[in-house]
């Protein structure tokens, strides 16, 4: 429908009935005057009244020229008058006119003669403001070298969303001349774009009034067929003096520069938080496989849809290896993490498995050559490639695998492993820039992962070596039932210098022994195996508990200034006696039945390593079904504890002395030494029996 309501006629030609009013004329106010042969005013239209001042009264009648001219013009507007009259060509020009209030206007003139149906000769002036024409001029003028001039698609739809007119700047952006615009509507002329929405957003702006400012529009055009370009629009609603809606006024920026700014400028802070994220989380720890999942929880999902951490074996294992071209890579998986379905994670192998790759495979490229691997858009025949069995292949191209990556895990020169990166459900294939961030990635947890795997294998050897020199089960002896644990530090701390023994005496004596080594790793398992030695060979001196700490006193003073804390005590099943002497150490726990379990008092003394300070020795009641409890401190001290009321709750699961032993250990063990407890822990339990 048009404007006023009537049907507009097909191909943008008039509409038939009438129009409502335009108010361009309403805007010069123009003025009618008619003048008879003499020069008498006969017609006076009520903008005359307004632009001259006089009323229809007072103007009908009288001598134009006498009311509204100088008196110094007057033989100038008689000629102009008479030359109209006599040869019937119009005049036209701006002329001084005296208002009624004695101002002087200068008012715009259209001069014709007019004849009557008798032959009569009249004069017909239209008049307006001359400043008032000027001024719409000067618009008309600007606007028009603005439309033609402005780098800005400019355009005019009518209310039909047909266009009316375009600018040069919009000829170029659709490819289109103007001729080929005019008429017809968006998706004839732009049919890569989304028009349903454009010409729905047209509307509402026809209906509404309410301008659409700077949307984004994204699509190709003929001025560009194979070029994706990004568009800020802008709809406004044309209405003129008379609030008739005249059509919708469009405007059209690119922006496509300043968009893959934006983009880029986005994608570089997204880089650098993730970035920033993995400097904060990878390698919080020194276990290998929590490091590896912390890289792959960091890649996934901001960079991938499936992330895995894979590492050659023989690196896992401590061994430096090189393949060549024609040899397969032995890896182990170590961690996996997907934002994907069940299809991407079977595919993977599992941490912990170990799968031979062909020299073929992708990721058997990327370690051996320490260069990363891109496919940018996964192909059928990529797959068999990429996955590590035929069942993979078919799983990954299930799960809808479309983009691929592998950087390598490269640390002081060594390829470790690579970094695996998939995309199915992030529509954007892999990139160049998203190489560069998975390797900066891989780079930085490469550090973290091979410092992982070394201190891991110190760790292990540690870890041998100290259970090397532990007795595997404590010997059996006259009078004594035995139990032992010794319980490593959690898995991100070094192992520590604990020891524990059982020796059996002359005369069916036992001496039971608890140290711990100050300080950690392969040092301080050495240095406890040479304490033990020592130990071990005193013991079978038969010496006094305090000799014995003070001959260990002087050997561990010679260990490279090693310093440790020792109980020493000595069970006589046939005095139903144990003597015991201290070093530093924690005191043993006794459990009697029918009594409170309790802390036995001796001498603290000083620890082994210190010297010039004596020992003591004590002598306790050790009856048939009593029990003694040696321990380290790793067993019972936390950070958030008082180690008075760990002490106190170490007693508190000592309330059954018929327990067996084996149970206690466990018990004690589980209840009181956490898995990240940064200590391990030493535990003997000895509880007497009767002779036979």
């Amino acid at each position: 429908m048009s404007a006023a309501g009537a049907p507009a006629a097909e191909g943008g030609g008039p509409a038939s009935g009438p129009m409502r009013p335009g108010g361009l004329l309403d805007v010069l106010r123009v003025a009618s005057v008619v003048l008879d042969a003499n020069g008498r005013i006969v017609l006076w239209s009520p903008q005359a009244e307004e632009l001259f001042g006089y009323t229809a009264q007072e103007a009908l009648g009288q001598y134009a020229a006498r009311l509204m001219v100088h008196e110094r013009h007057l033989e100038l507007v008689g000629k102009l008058f008479a030359d109209v009259m006599r040869t019937g060509q119009s005049w036209a020009g701006g002329f001084p006119i005296r208002h009624k209030d004695g101002s002087t206007r200068v008012v715009e003139f259209r001069n014709m003669r007019l004849l009557d149906d008798r032959g009569d000769v009249y004069a017909l002036g239209l008049a307006a403001d001359q400043s008032t024409v000027r001024r719409l001029e000067q618009d008309v003028a600007l606007s028009e070298r603005m439309v033609k001039q402005s780098p800005i698609g400019l355009a005019v739809l009518d209310t039909r969303l047909r266009f009316v007119s375009v600018n040069p700047a919009l000829e170029k952006i659709n490819g289109l001349p103007a001729v080929e615009h005019v008429g017809r509507r968006l998706r004839e002329v732009v049919p890569r774009l989304d028009a349903d929405a454009l010409e729905a957003a047209a509307r509402r702006v026809l209906e509404t009034g309410v301008p659409l400012i700077d949307d984004p529009l994204i699509g190709r055009t003929p001025a560009d067929p194979d070029e994706d370009h990004v568009w800020s629009l802008s709809l406004y609603r044309l209405d003129d003096a008379m609030n008739n809606v005249l059509g919708v006024a469009v405007s059209v920026v690119d922006i496509t520069e300043q968009h893959r700014a934006s983009v880029e400028a986005e994608t570089a802070r997204r880089r650098l938080a993730v970035i920033a994220d993995a400097s904060a989380r990878i390698g919080t720890t020194l276990e290998l496989e929590r490091t590896a999942r912390e890289l792959a929880e960091v890649a996934v999902p901001e960079l991938a849809d499936v992330a895995a951490v894979d590492l050659l074996d023989a690196v896992v294992e401590g061994r430096r290896t090189r393949l060549g071209p024609s040899e397969s890579a032995v890896i182990r998986a170590l961690a996996v993490r997907a934002d994907d379905g069940t299809d991407a994670v079977r595919a993977t192998d599992p941490p912990g498995q170990i799968a031979r790759y062909g020299p073929d495979r992708l990721v058997t490229e990327c370690v051996r050559t320490g260069e990363s691997v891109l496919v940018p858009r996964v192909k059928d025949e990529d797959l068999p490639r990429i996955a590590s069995s035929a069942e993979g292949a078919v799983l990954l191209g299930r799960a809808g695998l479309h983009s691929y990556v592998a950087v390598p895990l490269i640390a002081r020169g060594e390829v470790l492993g690579a970094l695996d990166l998939k995309r199915t459900r992030n529509p954007a294939p892999f990139d160049e820039d998203d190489v560069l961030l998975a390797r900066e990635l891989a780079a930085r947890a490469a550090v973290q992962i091979d410092n992982a795997r070394w201190y891991q294998n110190a760790r292990n050897t540690a870890l041998t070596l100290q259970r090397s020199l532990l007795p595997s089960h404590p010997p059996v002896t006259t009078g004594l039932e035995v139990a032992s644990r010794y319980q490593p530090a959690g898995a991100t701390t070094e192992v520590g210098g604990d020891w524990f023994d059982v020796i059996p005496l002359e005369g069916g004596k036992t001496a039971l022994v608890v140290g711990d080594v100050m300080g950690s790793g392969i040092s301080a398992a050495a240095t406890m195996g040479r304490l033990r030695t020592a130990t071990t060979t005193l013991a079978a001196l038969g010496l006094d508990p305090a000799r014995l700490l003070e001959h260990l006193d002087k050997t561990t003073s010679a260990l490279d200034h090693s310093i440790a804390t020792c109980v020493y005590a000595v069970h006589d099943p046939h005095l139903r006696q144990c003597r015991i002497a201290n070093a530093g150490h924690l005191p043993p726990a006794r459990v009697r039945p029918g009594r409170p379990p309790e802390l036995l008092d001796l001498p603290t003394g000083v620890p082994l390593g210190v010297g010039g300070v004596e020992f003591s020795t004590i002598t306790v009641d050790f009856e048939p079904g009593d029990e003694l409890v040696f321990y380290t401190d790793g067993l019972v001290e936390t950070r958030r504890h008082s180690l008075d009321e760990r002490l106190d709750f170490m007693l508190s699961l000592l309330d059954d002395p018929a327990r067996p032993l084996e149970e206690s250990c466990d018990l004690l063990l589980r209840t009181l030494h956490h898995p990240d407890n940064h200590d391990d822990v030493a535990l003997l339990i000895a509880r007497a029996q009767e002779l036979p």
